[in-house]
């Protein structure tokens, strides 16, 4: 009988066996990777009986949740928020774990032509011809709207730009705008487009590419530190590292 290497024998009993303790995860997560978590959490939850309870948000908006005070026994969030956050000393020390980068893109509705953006001449062009661009809403200060504003400026078009823009919630919010049609164009993180009707129309090519490092730590302050480190484990463990890739993520390397 053929023997599964310990490490992925180690996310299988993580995923599998019957729970010894049920506990409720309280998770502070960037939308970007709660997308694409979703089914890992549905397993996990299956084999390990803890429930999860979320509070998901662009950067901006996480930023203020976590300033504020709310109780959480994970945090997700991009590399440089992370970063913030353990300079405030509310942090377990040792606990951060990079998961992985993934990066910006444009979506457009399925049907559509897709666009030239191979070059950054073609994205400043594809910019101004799009009659709407979906992004999230500025005041939640998200991580692709702030990159669209860069380039923007960068491109003289600003201006344009934001004439143009169609205010979302968030990226699968700007997604789904483009899917209903409420917007051409949206610029998003590739993890972000699981809506019918909407589809990549590329990445941004790699001088304009902002690759986005995102990681777990558990807060000083966690009531279920040790369940919160099992379930890191498992969320980067070599058993799952197929679902980061199909989902456009790039893992952190083990």
């Amino acid at each position: 009988m053929r023997r599964l290497p310990a490490a992925m024998m180690a996310v299988a009993t993580a995923l599998l066996a019957p729970p010894a303790e049920a506990a409720e995860i309280k998770v502070i997560s960037a939308g970007a990777v709660r997308s694409v978590i979703g089914g890992m959490i549905e397993d996990y939850a299956r084999g390990s009986g803890h429930k999860f309870n979320f509070t998901v948000g662009p950067t901006g908006m996480l930023r203020n949740v976590i300033a504020s005070g709310e109780p959480a026994d994970l945090i997700i969030a991009s590399a440089p928020l992370m970063a913030e956050l353990e300079k405030t000393g509310k942090m377990t020390p040792g606990s951060s774990v990079d998961l992985g980068r993934i990066g910006l893109c444009v979506v457009i509705r399925d049907g559509a032509p897709a666009p030239d953006l191979s070059t950054a001449e073609a994205v400043k062009r594809g910019l101004v011809q799009a009659q709407s661009i979906a992004y999230t809403d500025p005041a939640s200060g998200g991580t692709s709207y702030l990159h669209l504003m860069k380039l923007a400026d960068e491109f003289g078009i600003r201006d344009a730009v934001t004439k143009k823009g169609v205010h979302a919630t968030g990226g699968n919010d700007a997604v789904a705008k483009v899917a209903e049609g409420k917007a051409e164009i949206a610029v998003v993180l590739i993890s972000e487009i699981h809506t019918k009707g909407a589809k990549l129309a590329a990445p941004l090519p790699e001088p304009l590419q902002l690759w986005m490092v995102y990681s777990a730590a558990i807060p000083a302050s966690s009531k279920e530190p040790a369940h919160a480190r099992d379930f890191i484990a498992a969320l980067t463990g070599p058993a799952l590292r197929h679902r980061w890739t199909e989902a456009g993520w790039e893992p952190a390397a083990r």
